[in-house]
């Protein structure tokens, strides 16, 4: 057997799955194919509509978020989010002429308090892996 061989044991052998086989694995995604999705309600706007207001957001892609950081000093919690919001559609024409703003990053200040800009800032951040504790140190390993 080759070292580049994989040995997969056979159903019932006993014997757990390397780290490589468990990778290897269809539930394991390629996440710069599939970025994970959350849904979040803006209770401000929800109140005030009578009716769920929800944003759906999307993970950014590697290295997105560290871009907008280094090259934006002003507003990145905006720009993070207009990145991140897939609906609805952040930078429609029909919402710059009602909130009068002349860029996505004016219409959204003008929409959303700065802390609903903050949260769901996070949210983006926290789907991409940012924010959140994702690893655990495994004692006496």
């Amino acid at each position: 057997m080759s070292e580049h061989t994989t040995m997969i044991p056979a159903e019932g052998a006993g014997e757990k799955p390397s780290i490589l086989e468990l990778l290897l694995k269809p539930e394991i995604p390629n996440v710069q194919k599939q970025l994970p999705t959350r849904s979040y309600k803006i209770k401000r706007l929800s109140e005030l509509c009578g009716q769920d207001v929800v944003f759906a957001l999307r993970a950014l892609p590697y290295g997105k978020v560290s871009e907008l950081k280094e090259s934006l000093s002003d507003d990145v919690n905006v720009h993070i989010l207009l990145a991140g919001v897939v609906d609805p559609n952040l930078k429609d024409p029909a919402l710059q002429a009602k909130f009068g703003g002349a860029t996505p990053a004016e219409t959204v200040k003008a929409m959303l308090l700065p802390g609903e800009i903050e949260d769901l800032s996070r949210a983006v951040e926290k789907l991409c892996g940012y924010r959140a504790n994702t690893i655990e140190e495994i004692k006496n390993a």
